[in-house]
């Protein structure tokens, strides 16, 4: 494309098409619609998630060019699934480093060890083991792009979901570090931080807030909403454009941001 010149908006939104993609937890909510999204725009995508009913109902429903049964926190699933990677697809264009949980809900003082460790390990951890086997793919590739999923809550402390907080914030400095680390061999490195998203993960953390205070589900709702200057959730699908913006043609010099899709959250 002639960057000098003013581009069609085939052109300014294009450069998906065979883009070989590693969307992890791609089998539902925001990874799924990623995955779906980027599939429609012509990408070459694999998925991989914890749940093998969820794999085939994707699978199904997209049919991916890679689907695998991994857990990013275990470094074993991770190198599996790269080298599995590296037969399929022959290469990659970008990773997607979407998994993690929700994790605990409740004072530092009832956390358990346990909980905190599994939160870090799939929200934090799960990145840097993913990043580290796709570097050398994107490399050879010529370049590329990582988008790392972090939160408004990796840039608002969270209280009663320390470990959640702590993983995204963490999530956000790993993606400036890697974006000047890897700038040089033309890969962009971004992080994406939702809101209050549409889906059973919120539903389940605003219902154990709610029992925690002692309120109903709907006032809990209320109060999460009254802290989001559109007073809306946003859809599995608003990220999902934002990471095809990223991946796009239209995205070509956008490194190391942390980009809200979040309504404007003023506070958590």
């Amino acid at each position: 494309m002639n960057r000098m010149a003013p581009a069609s908006a085939e052109e300014f939104l294009g450069g998906l098409r065979d883009q070989r993609v590693l969307v992890t937890a791609g089998a539902s909510g925001i990874g799924y619609a990623i995955a779906a999204t980027l599939s429609r725009l012509g990408a070459r995508v694999a998925i991989c998630d914890i749940s093998q009913s969820l794999l085939d109902e994707a699978a199904n429903a997209i049919s991916p060019a890679h689907a695998t049964l991994a857990d990013v926190s275990r470094e074993d699933d991770v190198d599996r699934m790269f080298d599995e990677l590296a037969s399929s697809l022959g290469g990659l264009d970008a990773l997607i480093n979407n998994a993690g949980i929700a994790g605990p809900t409740g004072g530092v003082d009832e956390i358990s060890t346990e909980d905190w460790r599994r939160c870090i390990d799939i929200c934090l951890t799960g990145q840097f083991l993913c990043a580290r086997r796709a570097v050398p793919m994107l490399k050879a590739s010529g370049g590329g792009s990582i988008v790392n999923m972090s939160s408004a809550a990796g840039k608002h402390g969270y209280a009663f979901r320390t470990p959640y907080s702590a993983a995204k914030f963490g999530v956000i400095g790993f993606t400036q570090s890697l974006a000047k680390e890897l700038g040089p061999h033309a890969i962009r490195v971004n992080a994406i931080l939702p809101g209050i998203v549409e889906g059973p993960r919120i539903e389940n953390v605003i219902s154990n807030r709610a029992k925690q205070l002692g309120i109903s589900h709907e006032e809990m709702t209320e109060r999460y909403l009254e802290n989001v200057s559109l007073r809306r959730m946003v859809s599995p699908y608003d990220v999902a454009t934002m990471v095809a913006f990223l991946l796009s043609n239209a995205g070509i010099n956008v490194s190391g941001q942390s980009l809200g899709v979040d309504g404007n959250v003023e506070t958590l």
